[in-house]
């Protein structure tokens, strides 16, 4: 992967169409001799589908997937009003550009818990990748090592941890952790991808419960026979008498779940511990207070409790209170670059994508993600040449403006 250093802002190019002529998307079976991401045109003839934004992933997707693995990446809490929200507030924010400034170098680089990334977009932890394209988190791990970015790792993969250093070594890892009843499973974790040389520790903290999502309900969502939470090998106890929820028995999870259990985090481990889920600022005081080293502003992607703010409007009050004592991130709704240029003016130090990485295995495993990861790189530069910045250093709160709609 070239470096970002020095490079001119460009319009991606992705122009794969199909010259005009009537197409329609694989939808009855594999086509011998075509790739995933083809359109088959009329009289058996294929071409690329143009693949312009992240939308086009996002349609190509719901096209593809099985409709239970759709409605499971798909789904929010309740009535999804969160959920919907989180790309809506990001439609509520304005940008203010600044003109004749030279912008005809311009830098992406941005560095997280120390290691410089090529750009301030990494990937959140999502689970089961194996749902999406039959490589899972290894092509994800892949893609990402090749942009230069970094890749949250869920607990609930579908690739164990040390097949996915295996497949990516080289590339900027965390590991995303719950903690459970019995605390020896976390632990037994927490060494794991310690000793595998992962670079942080990413609490989840807002899953005391599982959200309502009525659509696995519905669905009765499990996962298939030949896949399983590849982490938990040999380390949970099958009883049939206990239902399963998400691939793990029901129940694992520890409801009593507190700050004191950051405290106990930090005994067992040295690596930086990021808190994934803080909405409000006297969680993100208590956060500094108790000695972490980032928070990420999240409302889980809307799948948990529906009704709770849009994670871009609660990023303000927590970059405000924490004021530069440890990293601000944040996730839920990013889907263009100009998206990513709105939470950076507004104090975040990366953006992580959730969905939009999924979508982009659906359509093509590593080199969709790769693509998912350009176009939003290659989105973000034009936005911040546009708006007058040459460098992240010089996106700052004075850029937007809010906007009722």
């Amino acid at each position: 992967m070239s470096s970002n250093r020095g490079r001119k802002p460009e319009h991606p190019e992705r122009t794969r169409a199909c010259a005009g002529r009537a197409c329609k998307p694989h939808t009855d079976g594999p086509h011998p001799g075509f790739e995933p991401g083809t359109l088959l045109l009329e009289g058996g003839q294929c071409a690329d589908m143009a693949m312009v934004c992240l939308t086009d992933f996002e349609e190509y997707a719901k096209e593809h997937l099985s409709k239970a693995t759709w409605d499971y990446y798909a789904a929010g809490a309740d009535e999804c009003c969160t959920r919907d929200d989180n790309l809506l507030a990001y439609k509520r924010i304005r940008l203010r550009p600044r003109i004749l400034r030279d912008v005809s170098v311009s830098d992406t680089r941005t560095t997280v818990q120390g290691t410089e990334i090529s750009f301030p977009v990494g990937i959140a932890p999502t689970a089961f990748h194996c749902l999406a394209w039959y490589e899972g988190e290894v092509a994800t791990a892949r893609a990402t090592e090749a942009l230069n970015t970094v890749y949250i790792t869920s607990t609930y993969s579908t690739c164990s941890v040390e097949e996915i250093v295996a497949a990516a070594p080289g590339g900027p890892r965390w590991f995303q952790l719950y903690v459970y009843r019995d605390r020896q499973l976390s632990e037994q974790l927490v060494q794991r991808v310690e000793a595998l040389g992962y670079r942080a520790l990413v609490l989840t903290v807002d899953v005391p419960y599982t959200g309502k999502r009525r659509n696995d309900i519905r669905n009765q969502f499990k996962l298939p026979p030949h896949l399983k939470v590849k982490n938990f090998d040999g380390m949970l106890q099958q009883d049939n008498a206990v239902p399963e929820e998400y691939g793990v028995p029901a129940n694992t999870l520890d409801p009593s779940i507190s700050w004191k259990d950051v405290y106990w985090l930090q005994s067992i481990s040295r690596l930086p511990i990021i808190i994934k889920g803080i909405l409000t600022k006297e969680d993100a005081e208590l956060a500094v207070e108790h000695g972490v080293q980032g928070i990420i502003v999240s409302n889980h992607g809307g799948r948990q409790l529906d009704g709770g703010p849009a994670s871009i409007d609660a990023l303000a009050e927590i970059v405000d209170t924490v004021q530069g004592r440890i990293e601000v991130y944040v996730d839920g709704g990013i889907r263009t670059g100009s998206d990513v240029l709105k939470a950076l003016a507004l104090g975040a130090k990366c953006v992580f994508i959730g969905r939009p990485v999924v979508w982009g295995l659906a359509y093509k495993g590593e080199e969709g993600v790769k693509e998912v990861l350009q176009i939003l790189n290659d989105e973000f530069r034009l936005s911040m040449a546009l708006s007058g910045c040459r460098n992240v250093a010089e996106i700052n709160r004075n850029l937007i403006q809010f906007s009722r709609l």
